[in-house]
């Protein structure tokens, strides 16, 4: 690439203006709490942002829960590998499967009722730094949890604990609740040109 003395100064010059922006802004945040993250939306990737900062986390030495709503019929990458770490990681399978296969409202509530009470348990516990709250979005969209009780709950749990919400169709009183949201778009995906869910990727 062509070197360019003028723009070299010009590139300077706004990072150097980006940079006393930036350093405000955290100067002016200093605190720390736990937070409530919901990750949402039609697009790839709600599951796995969620398990990379379990990952993280644990990098950091974090005593971690997970409990996966819906999901339950079939092993997935993510249960196989932090199922290694059972002196760091509480990993709950709690699902049924998905509800165009279980194809019974009744057996998917009393699955939702016993993954969250073993949720609570988590959310009670201050040693935990992070619980993972996998598909828990789809298990309220559906009406299989009170939600009421499921906000109270994590509002309850200890101050510095971290929570991570997935699943398509947040409720806006969970959103409202959030510290954080990030709602994932479709772009392009494999399986609208007929390719399968695969090892790595998707499972």
């Amino acid at each position: 690439m062509t070197q360019s003395p003028d723009r070299d100064e010009r590139h300077l010059a706004r990072m150097l203006r980006k940079k006393a922006v930036i350093d405000e802004r955290i100067a002016n945040s200093p605190n720390e709490c736990g937070l409530l993250l919901v990750l949402t939306g039609n697009g790839k990737g709600k599951s796995s942002s969620a398990f990379g900062m379990l990952a993280r986390s644990m990098g950091h030495g974090m005593q971690c829960g997970v409990v996966q709503f819906i999901k339950g019929r079939n092993s997935t990458g993510e249960e196989l590998f932090f199922r290694r770490f059972p002196e760091q990681v509480r990993f709950h399978v709690m699902g049924e499967g998905f509800t165009w296969e279980t194809q019974d409202r009744q057996r998917d509530i009393a699955a939702a009722e016993a993954a969250w009470e073993v949720s609570r348990q988590l959310l009670r516990d201050p040693a935990i730094g992070l619980v993972v709250l996998d598909e828990l979005n789809i298990a309220l969209k559906h009406g299989y949890l009170d939600l009421d009780q499921v906000l109270s709950d994590l509002q309850a749990r200890p101050p510095m604990q971290h929570v991570v919400v997935t699943g398509r169709g947040a409720k806006p009183e969970m959103i409202e609740l959030a510290d954080t949201v990030t709602e994932m778009g479709v772009v392009k995906h494999a399986f609208q040109a007929g390719i399968k869910a695969q090892k790595g990727v998707e499972l």
